[in-house]
């Protein structure tokens, strides 16, 4: 427990030892004044302020700044108005209200004071208008529209890196923030570090308000990583997925030979987590990443719902469909679906020379795209990868700058370090790839399936993990919430994410299903875009990009 959260401890107790002798001054029931949240109503009785005070109370960062409110509108009710005074009550609470209750017996309840006919102070009145600059904010940032932004090309072409955009938490219906005590305008860490900027230990139950309609396919939606409920305390590693990286470590202990790692892999894994969690290192962090400065992590720990990180993708498939990928193509109940417009895939293209670059990046706009320079083949040519959308391979077959182009290998499969969802060894999840996988069916509430050996790699972690049901394997059968079950009925509705830039996109091809209780909002509007210096080489404004909808 971090020194904030117990400042707040302390100060919910002492609102239950300070609130029930200051109401009954103020002339107030006081049998609430023992219950936390709660002995909010009578609070703001006794300042006479309107009881949904109490709904910003539960607002991540607007709390903090309205208990600072309502405790200087507490000590003004009871008379201390000097500057001084007011300074106390807000930044020492636990110091004031314990005065006022037990030490300070004269202090008599005089009400909320006047402002009628009375000039504000100009300090008074700058200090009212930032309060309410913050409130408004983050009302509006927590139930109606939030800034996101591109970080990664794989929403290319349809979204850039540097792109800002505006997201619609009404589109489908705002999530009450479980995390509701937090540092305003900041997602889970304080800046310029990784301590948390909520409180963990007061948490709310997951529920949606009514929003302006649902997920449908191809929308482009933000939402909570899944496999982000535990990451590494590192600010490089903390928004990749932790199970991933968990493999590749036990991998890495097991020599990087996979059949050793697999044969015995609760051991390997074990001693990944004791790397990560009591020595506080990534050894094959070190060897993947040649840049890192040494591979010491901060360790490990967990996250709630909505404090993980936020990603974003394109809706593909949708609660109780059939999914499966064929050479490429997504089909959705055995049919093929149509391809969101700007699809890009990796290709390999070969130049005769290294000064036609240039030529080629400019018409085909490749720098945004990550160019990879891969090396000269047997032929003499320059080998380069990069990502084109259809009419761009087409466009560049004609080239005659260009001596051939092939889409990349699929060579991302299953056997490959349990890259590919559902993350396991066993036949046929260990063949699947990138380009072709399933068949699979992504959950819908109320929709029940009989568990198999077949089947359970896919929705054990949708029911333990997401669902919150207990799980036990015992006697050859499955136990599930103390009962035993051979089948297991959703609680809520699933879906398929995948990016646009389909071989540059860490999406559900990897880790699986993202529940309903992830979804944060759609991206509607993108307000600001700027180049980044370490994809584009430059940091120019794409003035043709501001004020766009997004596709």
């Amino acid at each position: 427990m971090y020194l904030p959260e117990i400042f707040l401890l302390l100060l919910v107790a002492v609102y239950c030892v300070t609130l029930h002798r200051l109401l009954s001054r103020a002339y107030k029931p006081t049998f609430l004044s023992y219950i936390p949240v709660v002995q909010f109503i009578p609070f703001l009785q006794v300042i006479k302020r309107p009881w949904w005070w109490i709904i910003l109370l539960l607002i991540p960062g607007v709390n903090l700044v309205m208990l600072m409110i309502i405790n200087v509108e507490l000590g003004i009710s009871f008379n201390k108005r000097t500057t001084a005074e007011q300074w106390k009550f807000a930044l020492l609470p636990w110091y004031a209200l314990p005065q006022l209750a037990f030490l300070d017996q004269n202090a008599i309840y005089v009400g909320p004071r006047d402002w009628k006919n009375k000039k504000k102070s100009f300090t008074r009145e700058w200090g009212e208008a930032i309060v309410f600059a913050i409130v408004a904010a983050t009302v509006i940032r927590t139930f109606f529209l939030e800034a996101f932004t591109i970080p990664t090309p794989s929403m290319e072409k349809s979204m850039l890196v540097g792109d800002y955009l505006f997201v619609s938490k009404m589109a489908y219906g705002p999530k009450i923030p479980q995390t509701p005590v937090s540092v305003p305008f900041v997602h889970n860490t304080l800046p310029g570090s990784m301590r948390n900027s909520y409180v963990e230990w007061f948490n709310l139950p997951y529920f949606r308000l009514p929003g302006l309609g649902r997920v449908e396919r191809f929308d482009p939606v933000v939402f909570n990583f899944p496999h982000g409920d535990t990451i590494l305390v590192d600010a490089y590693y903390a928004g990749h997925d932790y199970y991933q990286i968990l493999r590749t470590e036990a991998l890495y202990l097991a020599g990087n030979r996979f059949d050793e790692y697999k044969a015995n892999r609760t051991r390997y894994e074990a001693m990944a987590r004791r790397n990560f969690g009591q020595k506080k290192v990534c050894e094959s962090c070190k060897a993947g990443r040649q840049t890192r400065k040494g591979y010491p992590i901060g360790g490990v720990k967990d996250r709630p719902v909505d404090k993980k990180e936020n990603y974003i993708k394109r809706c593909i498939g949708l609660p109780g469909e059939s999914l499966q990928i064929i050479n490429r193509q997504v089909y959705i109940n055995g049919k093929p679906i149509e391809n969101p417009e700007g699809l890009m895939f990796s290709y390999y293209f070969g130049v005769s020379s290294a000064n036609v670059l240039g030529k080629v990046e400019e018409e085909m706009d490749i720098p945004g795209r990550m160019l990879e320079p891969v090396g000269q083949d047997s032929l003499g040519r320059y080998v380069y990868r990069a990502s084109f959308t259809d009419y761009e391979f087409r466009k560049l077959s004609k080239n005659k700058d260009i001596r051939f182009i092939e889409v990349s290998n699929d060579s991302l499969a299953g056997e490959n370090m349990m890259e590919i969802f559902p993350n396991s060894p066993m036949a046929p999840f260990n063949t699947w790839t990138r380009d072709n996988l399933g068949p699979l069916r992504i959950p819908a509430a109320g929709e029940s399936i009989d568990l198999t050996p077949a089947n359970i790699a896919m929705y054990k972690r949708v029911i333990t993990v997401y669902e919150g049901a207990t799980w036990e394997e015992r006697d050859g059968g499955i136990v599930i919430n103390g009962v035993p079950a051979s089948s297991y009925t959703f609680k809520y509705n699933y879906y398929w994410m995948m990016g646009d830039n389909r071989h540059q996109s860490a999406d559900s091809r990897y880790w699986g299903f993202v529940p309903e209780t992830h979804i944060v909002g759609k991206a509607v509007f993108t307000w600001f875009s700027k180049e980044k210096e370490e994809y584009h080489g430059s940091s120019r404004i794409r003035w043709s990009r501001i004020f766009r909808m997004v596709e």
